[in-house]
């Protein structure tokens, strides 16, 4: 059973809802067998003597309760199970409490709201929910309205105009914050969707001209706002600079109206602000469709950046705190002054988990210390720089919502909150190139600021970069020799160590090439600064995956720098956590011994080069059947035909097969027309190269590179499993052509 049907089935629960029913019609919703609930109906299968209780063996205790509060019951029972029930569960037929035993996962709910929750009781269904580090369907079921409705909206307004195309942006972030506004009490229940619905034309002409007048509602202050019908009067200020910007709303037709409205029908409660936003930039990219729910970065893994960079030591001083009224006060006011950048800030997941992370600190402090204060940690404490403008967008968005879940978890805890509306700056999430802009205006070091830099930048090694990416690295590194084989996240360690003072840190997450080889003496000596700045902590050599199934990782390093101190370092494997004296730039712990690059030998042997390059969009290569076809029918091709391999060629025992023309060969080549298409068509595809391409279009027949054995040659490929013992290797003979390919 998949989930749409379990949803139509909660569906006609409630629709014909039965007190006497209910629970065994639950169950039957998640597809439990017929057979065991009907035993269950007879008792054969409840273990409780108890009336109006049932117990099912690692399925359910399930317990209807009129006269106590609903809360009290369900933690008595949970801590009373005895037989390892899945679930517990209790009612008053108007309400539903039940927690997951397994996750710990709670619901509290109307009972009429129970199809939007389908989710919690998947276990049921043979699906095992989601933890928080993995897909949440509500997160993904989500993304897919929103991409439809995205597909309606464009095919209503075909403009793809830079100006269009941001207020797009602009317009679906607004729609976002509605949606969860009427669904998390911000507006009132189902506020926004039942207004569309009702005050508006069916064929959807008339929406964009009420939205447009909605929007300046919202930012408009309750006391100034001039006669309004009560339908739009009655929505709050909402304030923040959401709606501030004047941006007209695209046209509708009756599909796109309709997408509207089957968009409000999601429960926008259940999303994850910190995971969710990633996945709504799928949206408006229609190729990555199929990748929706595989756009955001695991919690787990932003905690392996947010914990030794400054968590882990705020936690330290709460436990020497506790118990000290002076001690607890002095780390309030330090947590309050405490600013986060991430200066490649995505969709915002970062800047989100750090900021939930310091007001649950926060909250523990509270709790510690029994204060009555509200939160002093605010959103214009964080700052991100994003090139993409829907991803800076939709960060700011989720910021909004990720603090409004959070006063809800405060006011649930303590009884009381600041108040979510009106909203507040969302930080500074500037929209901008990150290398080019100054990062002292965007994020001021004042005297009293605690500043910590983090985040996930882009790798792109120097073949990946375009030529902006490519104007990027020159502009911060021209003065340096060598700089252009640099990865392109370079320019954010290379920015981030020269924005460091006494009260900052900051901590990347990276490929692990950039402490590795000809990187280190490239970029090191720029970043440690002449021994003004250190590696304070390093998490080494893990997998960055996505949290998508059978996702492909990259292998990642997380390297953490700070003005020099005379402290202790930390490097942080998946195993251990160890104390070193220092960290040098190749993640070990040792002096700061850089290696460089040479060019000769230490002795004399024979050279070591890269392996022959083609640079021919593959019109030079040939796999066994062309080769066989090309010789059956032109045997004097066979002259020109070459065998050839790479790293993948050689480790799998795999053959390929390439032309290779010397100059005093190319007319007679020329002369087999598959030849001589062949090579035309790598020469057009050099004209219309990069600049290297280009210069050799004149010798489309040949490779880029050319290194030719004398008699034999040995063969060591680029890249091999790191689960390998050793590196393979092999001789061969000198007729073989080696490619430079991983």
């Amino acid at each position: 059973m998949n989930i749409a049907q379990i949803e139509d089935n909660l569906q006609k629960l409630i629709k014909s809802f039965s007190k006497e029913t209910f629970i065994y019609d639950l169950l039957l919703a998640y597809n439990l067998p017929k057979a065991s609930i009907t035993r269950l109906k007879k008792g054969n299968l409840n273990l409780s003597d108890v009336e109006g209780e049932i117990s099912w063996k690692k399925k359910l205790f399930f317990k209807e309760e009129y006269e106590e509060d609903l809360h009290l019951t369900i933690i008595k029972l949970h801590n009373e199970l005895k037989h390892n029930e899945r679930f517990v569960l209790v009612t008053d037929y108007k309400t539903i409490l039940a927690i997951d035993t397994k996750t710990d996962d709670k619901l509290d709910i109307d009972i009429k709201d129970l199809p939007k929750h389908y989710d919690f009781f998947l276990p049921w269904a043979g699906m095992e929910k989601a933890q928080h580090q993995n897909e949440n369907p509500a997160d993904v079921k989500a993304a897919e309205k929103m991409a439809k409705l995205f597909d309606e909206i464009k095919k209503d307004n075909p403009d793809d105009s830079p100006e269009f195309m941001h207020g797009l942006n602009v317009f679906l972030s607004r729609l976002l914050f509605c949606f969860f506004a009427e669904d998390t009490h911000i507006f009132e229940h189902n506020q926004f969707t039942n207004a569309i619905d009702s005050h508006t034309q069916p064929d959807g002409s008339d929406l964009h001209t009420y939205l447009d007048t909605l929007f300046d509602v919202l930012n408009t202050p309750e006391n100034e706002r001039r006669n309004l019908p009560e339908y739009l009067n009655a929505f709050p200020y909402v304030n923040g600079g959401l709606f501030k910007e004047k941006h007209q709303s695209p046209v509708f037709t009756r599909g796109s109206r309709k997408a509207i409205l089957n968009s409000g029908d999601q429960d926008w409660s259940a999303i994850n602000p910190d995971i969710f936003g990633s996945m709504f930039q799928a949206v408006i990219s229609a190729n990555q469709r199929g990748r929706l729910g595989q756009h955001y970065t695991s919690v787990p893994n932003i905690m392996k950046v947010i914990e030794p960079l400054f968590l882990n030591e705020l936690y330290e001083e709460f436990e020497k705190a506790k118990g000290n009224q002076k001690k607890l006060n002095a780390l309030l006011n330090r947590i309050h002054k405490i600013k986060i950048f991430d200066p490649a800030c995505g969709s915002g997941n970062f800047l989100i988990i750090a900021y939930k992370e310091l007001r649950i600190l926060e909250m523990k402090i509270f709790k510690e210390g029994e204060m009555m204060a509200l939160s002093g940690i605010h959103l214009f404490q964080f700052y991100g720089i994003e090139i993409d403008d829907f991803a800076h967008e939709i960060a700011k968005l989720a910021l909004w919502l990720a603090e409004h879940q959070m006063n809800v978890e405060f006011f649930r805890e303590f009884g009381r909150t600041n108040p979510t509306l009106p909203l507040k700056d969302a930080g500074k999430i500037i929209q901008g190139n990150a290398c080019r802009l100054d990062w002292e205006v965007i994020c001021p070091k004042n005297k009293e600021d605690e500043i910590y830099l983090l985040g996930n930048p882009p790798y792109l090694g120097q073949k990946k970069q375009n030529k902006e990416q490519k104007e990027d690295l020159k502009f911060l590194f021209d003065e340096f020799s060598n700089y252009k084989t640099l990865d392109y996240i370079s320019c954010w360690f290379y920015k981030a160590a020269q924005y460091l003072n006494t009260n900052s840190s900051f901590a990347f997450v990276s490929t692990n090439s950039i402490c590795q080889g000809n990187h280190v003496p490239l970029l090191w000596p720029h970043i440690l600064n002449n021994g003004t700045n250190e590696i304070f902590f390093a998490v080494k050599n893990f997998k960055w995956t996505n949290n998508a199934k059978n996702s492909a990782g990259v292998t990642c390093s997380i390297v953490g720098v700070h003005k020099t101190k005379d402290t202790s370092k930390t490097i942080l494997t998946e195993k251990s956590v160890i104390s070193v004296d220092n960290i040098n730039p190749y993640l070990i712990n040792a002096k700061n011994i850089i290696i460089n690059k040479r060019v000769t030998a230490l002795c004399n042997v024979p050279k070591m080069v890269s392996g022959n390059m083609a640079l021919d969009d593959g019109h030079l290569m040939l796999t066994e059947s062309e080769k066989n076809e090309l010789i059956s029918i032109y045997p004097n091709s066979s002259k020109f035909i070459k065998e050839t391999t790479g790293s993948k060629e050689y480790i799998q025992c795999l053959q390929r097969w390439c032309l290779w023309i010397e100059d005093n060969e190319l007319f007679e080549a020329l002369q087999i027309p598959p030849i001589r298409e062949r090579v035309n068509a790598c020469k057009k595809f050099r004209t219309n190269g990069g600049e290297v391409a280009v210069t050799l279009s004149e010798r489309a027949h040949q490779f880029r590179y050319r290194h030719v054995p004398k008699d034999s040659q040995i063969i060591v490929p680029l890249t091999s499993s790191e689960r390998r013992d050793y590196i393979p290797m092999g001789f061969l003979n000198k007729d073989i052509v080696i490619q430079q390919s991983a």
